[in-house]
């Protein structure tokens, strides 16, 4: 029996973001018996980008179930069945994550019809669920809606059955790469910063995460794109470090790559960012935000490696404040903004919004991307019970991190000091502890720069 699943959620990550439809088919291997499908109140904004490609905005959510309230259901759905999805990883990474949020442990065989599809029909262009319908002549009118994918992979499903009557023969969790399989076992299940290695003994990628075993694991089982199985083909041996804290891992993750240049870190070499949010005022008094290539004359409030990442970035910033899209340099009009047509904006495109009122939303929606402080240290887990992370910033650059026994940390700042490894300071950096403390609450000690 299987339990074919396709979710929408607010973002990618699963950590991070929440669940916003569920549709569940439940399949014999002949037919379906029974669906389930319904919105689901994430308990938080829907971005707006993720409203334009789904079509699922909060109002809709609003009086939708929330997951702890439909979560007996879905167990009751899937128990002893096996979990079917296009990209499962990303359907039972989410659901998963939602159950462990309620203190309840979901497992669940799964089985992925893009690995399955790349083995029964071979030679395809692309095998995204989308251009793969397409190709089959399987159609899909509700595409990017829970249901409307759901049923589409069903169908996919049922055409690969008549290739393959038991497809669980496939195995989706084997190790097809040079990794000896006893490393793989051997891989911690905690929070640090992972190297791959091929058979030359060269550092091919260099990876962070909460669970190095499960991130490992999920490299070796990629089958979506061409660079993903040319890297998990390369792997030979596997390395990893222990970092406690997350954003240690971070840190550490960014250091090595610009250290080191791996071959499939491609993306995350870069050491300069192109492009920056910046602010001023215009001749109305109102502060207008723009993202721009970086002027080096002046210092940025944010910084991006691209100009996509850099509007995205402030599409989130104008939902959550209100801010004008005009204003941010995201509609360009003579007259009102779209915004203000759908009552998001309160008019300081037009004038009609006060600029001391407007401004203060503004100012406050910079706050988030700047150091409160311009020295001090961030404390966080350490690699074991015993300990504590401690990462460094003075005149307001990254300076370093290192790791103290609990029973150190003391009003005697000089210890602090002295257990600093240093590393180098760079936008990036910067950025990924501003990230790290607005996500997560960390104990911040403030120091003057004389100490």
């Amino acid at each position: 029996m299987y339990a074919i699943v396709d979710i929408e959620t607010t973002g990618l990550s699963p950590a991070n973001e929440k669940i916003t439809e569920i549709a569940i088919f439940i399949h014999d291997g002949h037919k379906v018996i029974e669906e389930f499908s319904t919105l689901i109140n994430p308990e938080k904004k829907i971005p707006y980008r993720i409203i334009h490609m789904t079509g699922i905005n909060n109002q809709m959510v609003e009086g939708a179930p929330k997951f702890y309230e439909v979560a007996k259901r879905i167990v009751e759905l899937t128990e002893d069945k096996i979990l079917v999805g296009h990209n499962v990883r990303f359907d039972y990474g989410f659901i998963r994550s939602e159950f462990k949020s309620l203190g309840y442990i979901f497992e669940r065989k799964t089985l992925d019809t893009v690995k399955l599809s790349r083995k029964l029909i071979p030679g395809r262009k692309s095998y995204g669920l989308g251009r793969l319908c397409k190709d089959l002549e399987i159609e899909n009118t509700s595409r990017h809606r829970a249901g409307g994918d759901a049923l589409a992979t069903t169908k996919l499903f049922e055409l690969l059955l008549t290739m393959d009557s038991k497809p669980e023969s496939i195995s989706l969790t084997g190790v097809k790469s040079g990794v000896n399989n006893s490393i793989v076992k051997d891989l911690p299940s905690k929070t640090g910063v992972y190297y791959f290695y091929n058979k030359d003994n060269e550092l091919i990628y260099v990876g962070k995460s909460v669970n190095i075993h499960d991130r490992v694991l999920s490299h070796l089982n990629n089958n979506l794109h061409k660079k993903a199985i040319e890297m998990k083909n390369q792997i030979n041996a596997v390395d990893y470090q222990i970092t406690g804290s997350e954003l240690v891992a971070l840190l550490l993750e960014s250091d090595e790559i610009k250290k080191n240049q791996p071959r499939f870190n491609q993306s995350q070499k870069r050491t300069y960012f192109n492009y920056g949010l910046y602010s001023f005022y215009d001749d109305n008094g109102y502060l207008n935000l723009k993202i721009i290539r970086i002027i080096d004359e002046l210092n940025p409030i944010y910084t991006y490696s691209s100009l996509h990442e850099g509007k995205e970035h402030l599409i989130n910033i104008c939902e959550e404040f209100n801010l004008c899209q005009k204003l941010c340099g995201l509609y360009e009009t003579s007259g009102a903004c779209f915004h203000y047509q759908i009552h998001g904006c309160k008019g300081a495109c037009i004038g009609e919004e006060d600029p001391a009122e407007y401004n203060l939303r503004a100012n406050s929606s910079l706050d988030n991307y700047q150091f409160k402080y311009h020295n001090f240290f961030v404390i966080d887990e350490g690699r074991n019970d015993d300990e504590i992370s401690v990462v460094k910033v003075k005149n307001g650059k990254y300076i370093g991190f290192g790791y103290l026994n609990n029973d150190q940390l003391s009003e005697d700042i000089t210890l602090l000091h002295d257990c600093i490894d240093e590393y180098r300071d760079n936008k990036e950096v910067r950025r990924i502890i501003i990230t790290y403390l607005k996500k997560k609450k960390c104990k911040v000690i403030e120091f003057t720069g004389d100490d």
